[in-house]
């Protein structure tokens, strides 16, 4: 299944999702939109924030069924909201009521991410019933480009090595290779961006692929 009116921003850390999604939030044609994040900022998130900042230890294949627990929440909850632009859960209720839903990171970073550390097959299963978004923004960038990015907002999350970002970042070309060559991925429109370039000109890129939408 697809969900038309889904965007999603995916890219391993320091791409540049984050300023992205806060450019894209301040767009007067996007008023309407609401905008989230993976991990949620619901109770299941909170705690694989605690995962992420290293203060709460789990194996790989726990991480998986953590981040796949969050995101089902995300998706399929009730619609909450905080404020009148920020959506916490219920992405799938949201794009029902004809509502444009922006998410920085989803399932594509549960592949590329926790595939590093217990192989594929497991986020793959556990992500396999998500709906598909309308639209994939996915930000290139060399790993280590990114860290210097990175380095500079102060402390590291548990992936935030060189090492683990340069397997991430091929796990991430391997995904988008199989959505593009398959059925799997029919429906969905990917947009493969060069991070590198300035904000301004990455956001221009966007906003011309979103505006596009039915």
């Amino acid at each position: 299944m697809v969900l038309e009116n889904f965007i999603v921003l995916e890219g391993i850390d320091g791409a540049g999702t984050t300023t992205q999604l806060k450019m894209l939030k301040a767009r007067p044609e996007a008023k309407n939109f609401l905008f989230t994040t993976e991990p949620t900022s619901y109770d299941t998130g909170k705690f694989l924030r605690q995962v992420l900042s290293g203060n709460v230890e789990v194996t790989p294949q726990t991480a998986a069924f953590l981040f796949a627990a969050d995101r089902c929440e995300h998706v399929y909850g009730k619609l909450i909201t905080e404020g009148d632009r920020n959506l916490v859960t219920g992405i799938e209720a949201a794009c029902r009521d004809y509502r444009a839903v922006v998410s920085d990171r989803y399932f594509f970073s549960s592949l590329a991410y926790q595939s590093v550390g217990c192989g594929m097959t497991l986020p793959s299963l556990l992500n396999s019933t998500f709906p598909l978004p309308g639209l994939l923004f996915y930000f290139d960038i060399d790993p280590e480009v990114s860290l210097e990015r990175v380095s500079r907002r102060g402390a590291k999350e548990i992936y935030e090595k060189l090492d683990f970002l340069v397997k991430t970042r091929s796990a991430y070309e391997e995904i988008l290779k199989r959505y593009d060559r398959t059925q799997e991925g029919q429906g969905m429109k990917i947009v493969r961006l060069d991070a590198t370039k300035s904000p301004a000109e990455i956001s221009k890129i966007i906003w011309k692929n979103i505006s596009k939408l039915p």
